[in-house]
């Protein structure tokens, strides 16, 4: 057959073929896309902000992909001087590394092979069930009948082989912010017995963040760690950067224990909208503005919530909380269930405002139902 015939013959087939794949297109549905909400459904149990990322950080990750063939070091130690130098450290006590997951399940292992690990009976614990399951041991300390930390119990449950006490301030799910001196108080004075962790992954969203968190002590030389993301506020949930802040003495413990990689990408974002004061303010007040939302919206309902300082809400549904949370998927609403024994509760995050709106009017329905 010669190469004309041949050429003939593929063009045939590849037409043949282009035509199947389109009528197989017609009539199949649309595949759920690769990252980001399903089409039609809103999206608001993961903690997520849809408001990021900035601008100014597609700008930049849009133009570093050109450069992705090459390692991200640069990228690393820039970011860390500017997070030395918001906070008056220095980068020797900053590691920067895939999201404070990462760093966070990096401590729980540094500090947990070495003694127990403390925390409450509710809060982020994704690091502390990694820990647990390489063979750590922990305590957990119950929340006080409001929620908020029994500090009293968890320093008195501090003993010679405690190696970590955790906080996570704001807390998830609860959403509630300690106040700045009592947090202050209770970092000082464990800190003497103790390593003292606080998970600050929403703290941007409070009122007062600088006042809120404890880095002051850090600057003083107490042993402190806190770990911080770019996941919630900066909207880059999916890009995957965070960074622990600490003494020289812990960063020292902790790095054996970071895998270190990051994308270049990535950091060229976190860089360039880590000091992106426009951005940040425009985020915070979308968040607030759908917190208040839904605080109306739970209040119309007959419910209650939990004052929030970050970008979800808790809110009693007054029954189980499975229940409404298949009853809200029905209506291609996805919401948190229940959290181990405090079945009556729900978490809802804070989207978009139109998701947020769904959510406020399928609210009193789903109760009801």
């Amino acid at each position: 057959m010669d190469l004309s015939r041949r050429l003939l013959l593929g063009a045939a087939a590849g037409g043949a073929a282009l035509s199947l794949s389109k009528a197989a297109s017609a009539a199949e549905p649309a595949a759920s896309p690769l990252l980001g909400p399903a089409p039609g459904f809103a999206r608001l149990g993961l903690n997520e902000n849809p408001y990021g990322p900035a601008p100014s950080a597609i700008k930049a990750m849009t133009e570093a992909l050109s450069t992705g063939a090459y390692y991200p070091g640069g990228g690393i130690q820039r970011l860390m001087e500017m997070i030395a130098e918001r906070h008056g450290v220095t980068t020797d006590h900053i590691i920067v590394s895939s999201g404070s997951g990462e760093l966070l399940n990096a401590i729980g292992l540094a500090y947990g092979m070495k003694g127990t690990l403390i925390s409450t009976n509710l809060f982020w614990d994704a690091y502390f069930k990694f820990a647990e399951d390489k063979g750590v041991k922990t305590v957990r300390v119950p929340l006080k009948p409001d929620y908020s930390h029994d500090f009293v119990a968890m320093e008195a449950a501090i003993t010679p082989t405690t190696s970590l006490v955790s906080v996570c301030n704001p807390n998830n799910p609860t959403g509630i912010l300690e106040k700045a001196a009592d947090i202050h108080a209770f970092a000082k004075s464990a800190s003497a017995k103790t390593t003292v962790l606080i998970d600050e992954a929403y703290i941007e969203l409070s009122d007062q963040p600088v006042s809120n968190s404890v880095v002051d002590l850090i600057r003083a030389g107490h042993n402190i760690a806190i770990t911080r993301t770019f996941s919630k506020i900066y909207g880059m949930a999916g890009i995957r950067v965070g960074y622990v802040i600490s003494t020289p003495a812990n960063i020292a413990k902790i790095r054996p224990y970071v895998m270190g990689g990051m994308n270049s990408v990535g950091l060229a974002g976190a860089v360039a909208c880590y000091n992106d004061e426009p951005f940040l303010a425009y985020s915070r007040a979308k968040i607030v503005e759908a917190r208040e939302m839904v605080m109306a919206a739970v209040k119309s309902a007959g419910l209650t919530a939990l004052p929030s300082s970050t970008n979800f809400v808790w809110v009693n549904v007054g029954m189980n909380a499975n229940i409404v949370r298949e009853r809200m998927e029905a209506k291609k609403i996805l919401i948190r269930g229940v959290y181990g024994t405090h079945t009556n509760w729900s978490r809802v995050s804070m989207g978009k405002l139109p998701d947020i709106e769904r959510y406020c009017k399928a609210l009193p329905e789903v109760i009801r139902a």
